[in-house]
């Protein structure tokens, strides 16, 4: 999946999201929007990686659905 159709099925990939990243809240998952950098700023607030290993992590997350 890339991130055009993650946009699209946002609604049902934001509870997988917080599935993956349990130190994300419900607000910070809305909040991404299906959004890659948005996403992966909340990462790097929540459990303090740098830019680079947050948009790996969203990256890699989004290759695997």
């Amino acid at each position: 999946m890339n991130w055009d159709q993650a946009e699209g099925k946002w609604d049902q990939l934001k509870g997988e999201a917080q599935k993956q990243w349990g130190k994300l809240t419900g607000d910070d998952v809305e909040q991404a929007k299906g959004n890659r950098e948005q996403l992966a700023g909340k990462l790097q607030e929540r459990y303090g990686h740098s830019k680079e290993e947050a948009q790996r992590e969203v990256d890699d997350w989004i290759a695997r659905h």
